[in-house]
């Protein structure tokens, strides 16, 4: 187990045992989503939280403005222990694992797809249908990204399994082809 986990896993266990008691799992899931979405979008938040010259009051009082309407009331003492504790920094990892513990309880898959461009709703619907065959389960969460790097295609990355449907993918497969003849 990598050190970041020995230290996230056992907060995210129990934030999940705690959700599964209070039977407010599928909630705090979405609002973890949502929280890992403005951690990861706003990097002055982040990098404010994670600063050890702001002291961890100012931390807990500028958490609970933010989230006491926002999440469930565990979903705030998860976020003021962690401040409590200085792992605050961590917060991210902390919902990563406790997404992927989820996951694992539910038997969900996650996919991420990643494209030239965004994917219309027919494009999403037939692109899930074989998702869901390679992925071996019904049971997919798909996380969508956009890299216009790809030039055209997708990208898909299912457990270990990589579908790579890209342009750039296409050409660097061809000049390892070219490279091998020479």
């Amino acid at each position: 187990m990598p050190l970041l986990n020995t230290i996230t896993t056992p907060y995210a266990e129990a934030f999940l045992q705690v959700a599964t008691t209070r039977k407010e799992v599928d909630k705090v899931v979405d609002q973890a989503k949502s929280v890992l979405n403005l951690w990861n979008e706003c990097p002055a938040f982040s990098e404010a939280m994670a600063s050890p010259v702001l002291e961890v009051d100012s931390k807990k009082a500028a958490l609970e403005k933010l989230f006491t309407d926002q999440v469930t009331p565990s979903f705030l003492n998860l976020l003021k222990l962690l401040a409590d504790r200085q792992r605050i920094g961590l917060l991210d990892a902390v919902l990563e694992r406790m997404l992927e513990l989820y996951r694992e309880q539910r038997n969900i898959a996650l996919a991420t797809v990643t494209s030239a461009s965004t994917l219309s709703e027919d494009q999403q619907s037939d692109l899930l249908k074989k998702i869901q065959y390679v992925a071996g389960t019904d049971n997919l969460e798909i996380n969508l990204k956009v890299d216009p790097d790809l030039i055209g295609g997708f990208v898909v990355n299912v457990g270990s399994k990589v579908i790579d449907a890209s342009l750039s993918g296409q050409v660097r497969r061809l000049g390892l082809a070219l490279a091998k003849v020479s």
